[in-house]
């Protein structure tokens, strides 16, 4: 799967973060006096015509419809098919090598992925329980080798929730920081971050609007309604029933009820848990949390642009910890993210210091190969190990579970939604050991993590209707072949997952080119629009 490289002027570039319009390597490009920065491409690269369909002749005008179904089964191709995206994370040069923090794009993509799994999985078999552990509620022992530690991060999703919050910190915190240590650029911190600001409500809400108005459409369609009795049914959704949208008695009724829904959606008046949720798809609870913690980070940012850099950390450090005594978990990982990427500008400056060159971030050269070198990062190897274990805390009886029963002590008693305390804390040592490690970073800078990052934010709006839909679809008509006795139970369930599987990422790879994408541009041509022209 190869996606070809493409350029964009550095004025395009800006840190992202999960839910951000760009890939990871937009935001280590800043163009200075001296020299001009080269950036990836924020766009999907125009994509070159197939051979089938560069010999159709030109179109007489009895014929457009004919032209334009084509033109429409070619966008339906999925993107690695026809080279449509381009490679999230390739600098627009000749070599085409990676960016530097292409990796954090991989970890954002199979995040998303995992918390796909965690909400297809859950529905049918308990997954919140770690291995060993005797359910106090029907006695009985967690036998299943899938909740093993390390194993169960794959369906996991509250961990990957938390390494997208560090990744937000450090993505949307990347540039401003990187413009504070470089003389005579404090200035620009303000603009920078003004842009992000009038951008990210655009940039978060324009496409969830769309994502949830779809479902609407699929209601009045009766997608939804094929499977409402399924929805519910214990005998095959045997754990977690998830809210399945109600389809209103009219389609007035219906929009009412999505724009009352859209517009508690852009929640900013309340820290509290799920606050601005909507019925229209659960899963998108963390879009407020987002936008609500982005804009704390854009005022530290602008708040303690003028300190010195000593002065800006310590307050950062203090803020951190406020959130922390405060049981804002959340807040918590964003500061990590942005602790994070200052710990990287600061390595990159000692890096360049001592070999006369501009910071980059983080690097571009190979891996000392001096033994102080190799200590280090098999270090930071060995760390990243307890760091995975971390993040697989159990979600429920964790304080019972072997293996978790000393951990679990340590939390405080105050800490609300204990079951993410060490799990916050695997993630944010986790995306610090992997930007160290070099084999970790090449694992995450593979095609396919960089493909998942690419459509990574439609990959999160749309996979909850496509469960809802196809995948109770395909798990009806399985389980009808296999009955749900025994392992015919896991048995349909898999062969369902040969529909359901394909079919949300392809759904992802169209609303990533045909919405998500385009949301992009119109949020930059508002901004451009409204831009004093002094």
């Amino acid at each position: 799967m190869t996606f070809p490289p493409s350029r964009a002027s550095a004025d395009q570039v800006e840190g992202v973060a999960l839910l951000e319009e760009k890939n990871m390597s937009d935001a280590n490009s800043i163009s200075s006096s001296s020299s001009s920065a080269t950036a990836v491409s924020l766009t999907f690269a125009a994509p070159s015509q197939p051979p089938w369909l560069q010999r159709v002749p030109s179109i007489p005008k009895p014929s457009r419809p004919l032209h334009f179904l084509r033109r429409t089964a070619y966008f339906l191709v999925p993107s690695p098919f026809t080279s449509r995206l381009s490679c999230p994370s390739r600098v627009a040069s000749s070599n085409g090598r990676l960016a530097p923090t292409a990796y954090l794009d991989g970890m954002r993509g199979m995040a998303a992925f995992f918390v796909f799994m965690c909400h297809y999985l859950y529905t049918s078999f308990v997954i919140t329980e770690g291995y060993g552990v005797v359910n106090p509620e029907n006695n009985k022992t967690q036998t299943s080798l899938l909740t093993l530690p390390f194993i169960r991060l794959i369906y996991s999703g509250p961990p990957m929730v938390c390494i997208f919050f560090v990744v937000s910190g450090y993505a949307l915190s990347l540039k401003a920081l990187r413009l504070m240590r470089t003389p005579g650029k404090r200035g620009e911190v303000g603009g920078v971050v003004g842009s992000m600001v009038f951008r990210r409500v655009l940039r978060l809400y324009l496409p969830t609007a769309i994502s949830t108005f779809m479902v609407v459409i699929l209601l009045r369609m009766g997608a939804y309604e094929v499977n409402r009795g399924f929805a519910g049914d214990k005998k095959f959704i045997r754990n977690v029933v998830e809210h399945h949208p109600v389809r209103m008695s009219t389609t007035g009724a219906q929009i009412k009820d999505w724009l009352h829904s859209m517009f508690n959606f852009l929640h900013v008046w309340s820290w509290k848990r799920f606050a601005g949720s909507t019925l229209y798809d659960v899963h998108l609870w963390t879009i407020p949390v987002e936008f609500r913690a982005s804009m704390t980070i854009f005022v530290i940012l602008v708040g303690t642009s003028h300190l010195s850099n000593l002065a800006r950390m310590t307050a950062v450090l203090v803020a951190t910890l406020f959130s922390y005594l405060w049981d804002k978990w959340e807040m918590v990982l964003f500061l990590a993210g942005l602790i994070l990427a200052e710990l990287d500008l600061i390595r990159a400056s000692a890096k360049s210091t001592t070999e006369h060159e501009t910071p980059t971030l983080p690097y571009f050269s190979k891996p000392s190969k001096t033994v102080e070198g190799r200590v280090h990062r098999l270090a930071w190897l060995v760390l990243s190990i307890p760091a995975l274990y971390l993040m697989g805390q159990p979600d429920q009886f964790f304080h019972i579970t072997p293996g978790w029963v000393w951990l679990s002590s340590l939390i405080p008693e105050w800490f609300g939604d204990k079951y993410r305390f060490w799990q916050c804390i695997g993630s944010i040592l986790f995306v610090a050991c992997v930007s160290r490690v070099p084999g970790w970073r090449r694992a995450f800078e593979h095609p396919i993590p960089q493909y998942m990052g690419k459509i990574s934010y439609a990959i999160y709006l749309v996979h909850g209707p496509v469960i809802h839909t196809i995948g109770y679809t395909a798990e009806r008509w399985a389980w009808g072949i296999t009955g749900t006795g025994g392992y015919s139970f896991e048995l349909g369930f898999g062969i369902a997952s040969f529909v359901t599987v394909p079919a949300m990422l392809w759904a992802a790879d169209v609303f990533a080119r045909g919405v998500d994408q385009p949301c992009v541009k119109f949020a930059r041509w508002v901004e451009n629009v409204c831009r004093a022209k002094d």
